[in-house]
């Protein structure tokens, strides 16, 4: 169970930045910086819930691998964030790097 609460607190981890985001549109400055509160919030106790089982140095990684990679691709999608091969390919050894920590564990 440790591992689906850590994978969600990465999903929520994406929440907060994108609050941030909206948050600099002056019509959705409040709600956005509400979304984000509520989104650290939620991630944080997640993170906290699977650190009693798994290391707090895999923990982290993955945490912010996820969040990292999936900050990226809501960027791309929906913000129109710039990309190029060397972009993708770092996410890609993000995600890598977050398998072989789950792998390795």
């Amino acid at each position: 169970m440790a591992w689906v609460y850590l994978v969600l607190a990465g999903l929520f981890e994406i929440g907060w930045p994108v609050g941030l985001k909206m948050a600099q549109n002056e019509n959705t400055r409040l709600f956005g910086i509400g979304l984000a509160i509520l989104f650290m919030t939620i991630s944080g106790a997640l993170l906290w819930l699977a650190q009693k089982q798994i290391p707090i140095g895999t923990s982290y990684a993955v945490w912010t691998g996820i969040g990292a990679a999936g900050t990226f691709l809501v960027g791309v999608f929906f913000y129109g964030d710039p990309t190029s091969l060397g972009r993708y390919l770092g996410i890609v050894l993000i995600i890598a790097g977050v398998a072989t920590l789950k792998l390795s564990h």
